[in-house]
């Protein structure tokens, strides 16, 4: 039997299969408030084990992107209850991913009013694009201060209490891709000189309030984090000493009792590879759910779950294109190809026009 395509449990969750759809990002909340046509993106994709949201602002001052949803009013989060509640209609599981972009953002994407934070008062190099003004390079941030910290640490449990009302299983802490969280645990983002910079241990300080306090507004068991080691998007270099800082990490987040960790491998589009030792060193130090992804077809999925190496698999531009993904894999069907050049346009064309196999 097909372990892929099998049930099994995650937290107080039974989820149909064992295929997640990632986050993607996907531009299509115009006024960061998440309309009908999202609804109807997460409604097709159902089929999945797990949905895990595209990255969702837990503050005005987390946007980054143009069209980005976020969860600190009440208008987004009664526009999210339509989401959950579509996905639940097809007996399917979601959980919102918030993501707080730091640095990584632009005035010109934010409300006015809206502060750019990081750790450090240093910019990340490359440019965002704006709808107001095209390509733009990346502002130097303010540096936060400590209750700049304990305000976005609120932030987030805030966020998660949101999105319980709202009706989502649970919540994915974003830890990866050079975003608000990662942006403290990298060295070369992370300049301070206080509890919160220096070695690993105070590096991971932020992160590991964050967990803390999302797990306790919740309950830990609903609360995954997602993390890249080797990833190196949004200005993110490697450096000496990442794969024990990573362990680390893996040892610490397992004394939170959170569900899972989302480890993400972006070598299938160019980036660095990420070593199986750190696969393995989460897997041996962390005992809740561990989910893989990064270029899995079905046959890997597959040997990788028989192999024990991880409890779930997580596509994303397969999910993009093919709203019946689950079908397809377990028919052997033939799949969409993705057009890249509506991945983050505005619009149905792209996003809610994916035929499925049924037409």
């Amino acid at each position: 039997m097909s372990l892929l395509f099998s049930s099994t449990t995650l937290g107080p969750l039974t989820l149909k299969n064992r295929l997640v759809m990632a986050p993607m990002t996907r531009s299509r909340a115009d006024g960061n408030i998440p309309g009908s046509m999202v609804a109807d993106y997460y409604e097709q994709r159902s089929s999945a084990g797990l949905i895990i949201t595209e990255g969702t602002s837990p503050s005005p001052n987390g946007l980054g992107y143009p069209r980005i949803p976020g969860i600190y009013s009440l208008q987004q989060t009664h526009a999210w209850t339509n989401v959950t509640r579509a996905v639940h209609g097809r007996s399917g599981k979601i959980f919102l991913q918030i993501m707080h972009c730091g640095r990584i953002a632009h005035p010109l994407n934010m409300p006015e009013g809206a502060r750019i934070l990081a750790p450090s008062s240093m910019a990340a190099s490359g440019e965002m694009y704006t709808d107001v003004n095209g390509m733009k390079p990346y502002p130097v941030p303010e540096e936060m201060t400590e209750k700049d910290i304990r305000d976005t640490v609120e932030e987030y449990a805030v966020a998660a209490r949101s999105a319980f009302t709202a009706g989502f299983d649970g919540v994915e802490i974003h830890g990866a891709n050079g975003y608000l969280v990662e942006q403290f645990i990298r060295p070369n983002s992370n300049l301070r000189k206080d509890r919160y910079g220096g070695g690993i241990e105070n590096r991971a300080r932020f992160m590991l309030e964050v967990v803390e306090a999302v797990a306790d507004s919740i309950g830990g068991e609903r609360v995954g984090i997602r993390l890249s080691p080797f990833g190196v998007f949004n200005d993110m270099p490697l450096y000496d000493g990442m794969e024990e800082e990573y362990g680390y990490l893996a040892q610490e987040l397992d004394k939170t009792g959170i569900a899972y960790i989302h480890l993400v491998d972006h070598s299938s589009m160019g980036s660095p590879a990420v070593p199986d030792s750190i696969k393995e060193t989460f897997r041996k130090e962390f005992s809740g759910a561990l989910i893989l992804s990064g270029g899995y077809d079905a046959a890997r999925a597959e040997n990788d779950l028989a192999a024990g190496k991880c409890d779930l698999v997580a596509v994303g531009r397969p999910f993009l294109a093919n709203p019946d993904l689950v079908e397809r894999w377990q028919t052997g069907a033939p799949l969409n190809d993705p057009d890249t050049d509506t991945f983050y346009s505005s619009g149905p064309k792209g996003y809610t026009d994916y035929p499925s196999m049924e037409g």
